[in-house]
């Protein structure tokens, strides 16, 4: 950003201007976003935006990196609230990767977006930063849960890799496979952690 707002009315003009930067890249796509779109989505004037946030890109970037936090955000309440972790239990591989789906589905929109429509560098850039959150925050569960066989980052690398790609298909392609099966297939994959063991 140019410039961090101060006042409380400030605050709440730039927050309107991120909202609606976010209504505008969903709605119109990224070639289409531009800076006058979101300004009358935001009711702004251009001046006013260009006070903050000095170009597209700018905005596109804070727009991402909210978008990455809320998502890590909810699959780390989601992880906190299924309990104990055990990579070696179906139910707890299925328990994340449910958390990840409904994080996903949270905003398709801006999932479509991020993945199909923003430059490689950029989307790589943001695909990058959730999987490396995610995976930190796994591998801290799995650290945690006493996981001592191998090692809990690569573990936790595979399982969010296999997770994420595949969850994110199924968000974005709606293939006729329902939630339920979904979460059968991936509660079947962590039965290979446990026979890796034996």
């Amino acid at each position: 950003m140019r410039k961090v707002p101060q006042q409380a009315r400030s605050r709440a003009m730039v927050e309107r201007i991120i909202e609606a930067a976010r209504i505008v890249l969903v709605r119109d796509g990224y070639e289409s976003f531009t800076t006058n779109r979101v300004a009358d989505e935001a009711a702004v004037s251009p001046g006013s935006l260009y006070q903050y946030f000095p170009d597209k890109s700018t905005l596109v970037t804070v727009v991402m990196d909210r978008w990455s936090t809320e998502i890590s955000d909810r699959v780390a309440a989601s992880l906190a609230a299924a309990g104990p972790v055990d990579v070696n239990d179906p139910g707890t591989i299925r328990a994340i990767a449910d958390a990840l789906l409904s994080a996903l589905e949270a905003d398709a929109g801006l999932l479509r977006i991020v993945w199909e429509e923003l430059p490689a560098v950029r989307h790589r850039a943001a695909q990058h930063a959730l999987e490396t959150r995610v995976r930190e925050l796994l591998a801290v569960y799995l650290s945690a849960a006493g996981v001592t066989s191998g090692d809990p980052r690569a573990r936790a690398w595979v399982i969010v890799m296999a997770v994420e790609n595949v969850a994110v298909r199924w968000v974005l392609d709606s293939p006729a496979i329902s939630r339920d099966a979904l979460l059968d297939e991936f509660s079947a994959l962590a039965g290979g952690f446990g026979a890796r063991r034996r």
